[in-house]
């Protein structure tokens, strides 16, 4: 049974609240990651569910699998839209929902398929291109000028995929109960990163 949206709120407070000794990966399975799944199957606000998979693609497409799961297994496109839905201004949620439109045209032009039809090698080039064109915009945007569409999608699906369980526990090196702090641990190159604690 998935959980009421009351039951998130309740489990959010329980875990910043005070509650120290709270189980993290349990509030993830129990909370988190059901409401996820939901979202994915019925959509979201103006996102669809074929919307919820086409951002699950563009995640994937910048957090692919490998060694460990990918955004897509993570429902990544299913916490973007809410994010989006939730948190961001109307004249934010415009230029996402644009972006995604913009992005779907630049692969027919470039591929002569629609994004969602595109293979992962074409659907990377396409947003390699995309990424550089953000960088540029950001690099010459002037206060008060909006966000490029790409910007919002990639550090949503970074965010989206590094607050999953797959993320948080799998991407990352995760302590639920960390034993001290150490100020100055030794990095290998090629080491996953710690996670944070809440």
């Amino acid at each position: 049974m998935n959980p009421t949206r009351r039951e998130v709120v309740q489990g959010i407070v329980a875990m910043f609240g005070g509650a120290a000794l709270l189980d993290v990966d349990g509030f993830l399975a129990r909370y988190a990651e059901p409401a996820r799944k939901e979202v994915a199957a019925r959509g979201i606000g103006v996102f669809s569910a074929d919307d919820v998979a086409f951002l699950d693609e563009v995640a994937e497409t910048i957090l692919p699998e490998t060694g460990t799961p990918g955004a897509k297994a993570a429902q990544t496109g299913a916490f973007m839209a809410l994010m989006v839905t939730d948190t961001y201004s109307e004249q934010d949620q415009q230029i996402f929902r644009a972006g995604m439109k913009t992005l779907d045209d630049a692969s027919r032009q470039a591929s002569g398929k629609p994004f969602m039809e595109a293979t992962p090698a074409q659907r990377l080039a396409l947003l390699e291109v995309v990424d550089r064109e953000r960088y540029e915009y950001q690099k010459g945007k002037k206060s008060g000028d909006p966000s490029h569409y790409f910007s919002q999608m990639k550090w949503l699906a970074m965010q989206g995929y590094f607050t999953s369980e797959f993320g948080y526990t799998q991407a990352l090196r995760y302590l639920e109960t960390p034993g001290r702090y150490d100020p100055c641990v030794p990095y290998t190159a090629g080491e996953k990163i710690w996670a944070s604690h809440a």
